[in-house]
């Protein structure tokens, strides 16, 4: 059996998938204090629904928030920076950029590591070579002032070790043997490529985190193997699976750990229902993650910023907002309705949980428009106490001097705005038309709202999968290891030869299957090149046996498509090569449950100020269940919302369609 187990601000999910494709689900809430609590309760819950034992278990994969929340809250080891002699405070004056470009006086976050733990190498190395050697009584009297300062982990960015780390492995050995407590970084291991001050952030990132990821790993070891479980594997930001001995020795990989789940789930669930081009999102009880499936691949990136810093690691394209079914509606100074992005998190979590919440939320919006059902308890069996969210949204209402119903309903639109500007960044700013996507809605609180984002938006097909509230913790059990290895080449002109390039690819591939440990079952290889003179690079895929040539004309291809315009006769730069290797995935199919549709009930929803009857399924609809809007499918883990207008069917897989419905007006114009 395989067991995805994904820990999300408000709730943690766990999935069990059997030999025979059956799917088991679980949902509590978190426990942020230690979050290995609420894992192991989410593994006895859906052990005990599958009906198994731990010993059936076969892979155990986790993703969570423990490194994304102490960068988020500043919670950090005290660390110390290594540079080369001169460049010490490379993290301080970064990239002299603002922030903000209108609020002057809004200040970037400050280093994670302060002045009098910035250390200088008196070493210099060069792309061509070492300009002054590093010696080794100049390395240990430096690490003895360091072991001084008493610091928990120590960050080692040298000046150009992307091209050689010979310097940085020196200095690495020696704190291991004179600190033995503290933990390492090195950027010539971690990151590879250059762009100075990227890759200092991303390795003091990386070292100001990992002491407290291991930490947290090496309990949930201790209690995995209490429990009978094998050791877990780590989601990375990658979408691939590590060992969590690597994980904890770098919590850098691990930043989007839990939203990647998710979106390697959505890419099964697209493959099985035959589209290429999707649009995920995922709203869970704090955030919601939004990010592109195009031509059958997750959009993904080796630059992205968290929290005000720079991250130089592959990870999925994926842009979060604070808007999830917890996030707390206040009025500004204004006196305008806002939500977000403050959170109730999981204690003490909306006021209808009925756990001392007293702001109104998303959900309590919900659940008083008739959204959600008080007679049937949320995930995790959370009775919802309509009461209190008509406390808490009434509060609010006399406030902005509003209905309270009209408040409600104002709560819910202010949300899907905000995430229609997630959604809107990744589409339509980057040059994608929404209209030519499917969307595909999952999260706890996600399908709740899909159809009236792909309303706004003009998309007319969306998709709901099967285990949509816990989908994160399915594709963590669908998931495959994976390697990525980076290197600057900066090859030009006669350089960029055929014999040069498929060195330095086959060197890169190597290196990614030593350390996946296994022959790759599956290689990407991307190419990083610019015009001589440009200061940014475009990436292009290429297979491993393509020619200079054909990889220049790809290039050309790209930067017309994303600028207009080529440059045939400008000289083109390979900045980077950048080699991702996956071992063997598990296979899963997803099946619709067998059983009779069931009796729909009546409810009454509020659109528009206005209640309106409607059909209510409740638990996973088998396949060929029809149903026109308005409705809701009240599933385990998520309700879905089929509002007037739309109609739905279950196909094989057990996702739910939805689609926009068309009427004949009296002019005879078929309109939607």
């Amino acid at each position: 059996m395989l067991l995805g187990v994904d820990v999300g601000g408000t709730f943690t999910d766990a999935v069990l998938v059997g030999a025979d494709s059956a799917v088991f689900s679980a949902k509590v809430a978190s426990t942020p204090d230690e979050q290995s609590v609420g894992v192991l309760d989410a593994v006895r819950l859906v052990l005990e629904r599958a009906g198994a034992r731990a010993g059936d278990v076969e892979l155990f994969a986790h993703g969570m928030t423990v490194a994304t929340n102490a960068l988020l809250e500043g919670r950090a080891a005290r660390t110390a920076l290594i540079a080369t002699e001169g460049f010490t405070d490379v993290l301080e004056l970064a990239r002299q950029a603002r922030p903000s470009l209108y609020e002057l006086c809004r200040s970037p976050p400050a280093p994670l590591v302060p002045d009098e733990l910035r250390f200088a190498a008196p070493e210099r190395i060069c792309p061509e070579g070492v300009q002054r050697a590093l010696e080794p009584h100049a390395a240990e009297e430096l690490v003895r002032d360091i072991a001084r300062a008493r610091p928990e982990a120590v960050a080692v960015a040298l000046l150009h070790s992307y091209a050689d780390p010979q310097h940085e492995r020196m200095l690495a050995e020696l704190i291991a043997e004179l600190l033995p407590g503290a933990h390492v970084s090195s950027s010539s291991e971690l990151v590879g490529t250059y762009r100075e001050y990227e890759r200092t952030a991303t390795t003091t990132i990386d070292a100001a985190l990992s002491p407290l990821l291991a930490s947290y790993l090496r309990s949930l070891c201790e209690q995995s193997r209490a429990a009978e479980l094998p050791e877990a594997k780590v989601m990375q930001s990658s979408g691939g699976l590590t060992e969590t001995a690597r994980a904890g020795a770098h919590a850098a990989l691990t930043v989007l750990s839990g939203p990647a789940g998710g979106a390697g789930a959505a890419l099964l669930v697209a493959e099985l229902a035959g589209e290429r081009d999707v649009l995920c999102f995922d709203m869970g009880g704090t955030s919601c993650d939004v990010c592109v499936i195009a031509g059958g691949q997750i959009a993904e990136t080796a630059e992205r910023t968290i929290a005000g810093r720079p991250l130089s690691l592959p990870a999925l394209d994926i842009h979060t907002v604070g808007a999830g079914g917890g996030s707390i509606a206040w009025r500004d100074a204004g006196g305008a309705l806002r939500v977000g992005p403050q959170s109730a998190g999981a204690v003490p979590g909306p006021a209808c949980y009925a756990r001392g919440g007293s702001e109104p939320t998303v959900t309590d919006a919900n659940l008083l428009l008739g959204r959600l059902l008080s007679d049937a308890p949320l995930a995790g069996e959370l009775a919802l106490d309509r009461a209190a969210a008509e406390a808490a949204v009434g509060a609010l209402a006399r406030e902005l001097e509003m209905e309270v119903l009209a408040c409600a309903e104002g709560i819910v639109r202010v949300a899907e705005a905000e995430m229609l500007g997630a959604l809107r960044l990744v589409t339509v700013e980057r040059g994608l038309d929404p209209r030519a996507f499917a969307l595909m809605p999952f999260g706890g609180a996600g399908p709740l709202h899909a159809a009236a984002m792909a309303g706004e938006l003009g998309i007319e097909r969306v998709i709901c999968p099967r285990a949509s509230g816990v989908l994160s913790a399915l594709g963590l059990a669908a998931a495959a290891p994976r390697r990525d290895v980076s290197r600057t080449v900066m090859l030009a002109g006669a350089s960029l030869s055929a014999q040069r390039l498929s060195a330095e690819r086959d060197a890169l591939i190597e290196q990614a299957g030593a350390e996946l440990g296994s022959p790759p079952a599956r290689v990407r290889i991307r190419h990083e090149l610019r015009y001589r003179g440009q200061s940014f690079e475009l990436s292009v895929e290429q297979p491993g046996d393509g020619s200079p040539e054909q990889l220049l004309a790809a290039f050309a291809r790209a930067h017309e498509e994303r600028y207009g315009y080529r440059e045939d006769s400008a000289e083109v730069e390979l900045v980077n090569l950048r080699v991702s290797a996956w071992g063997e995935a598990p296979r899963l199919r997803l099946r619709a449950p067998a059983a009779p549709p069931p009796e729909p009930s009546r409810t009454e929803i509020v659109f528009d100020g206005l209640p309106r009857e409607a059909s209510v399924l409740r638990g996973e609809p088998p396949q060929q269940t029809r149903l026109h809007g308005p409705a809701l499918c009240a599933q385990p883990e998520a309700t879905l919302l089929v509002p007037p207008g739309w109609s739905l069917a279950v196909d094989e897989h057990g996702s739910c369609r939805l689609t926009r419905v068309r009427s004949a007006e009296p002019d005879g114009v078929s309109r939607v």
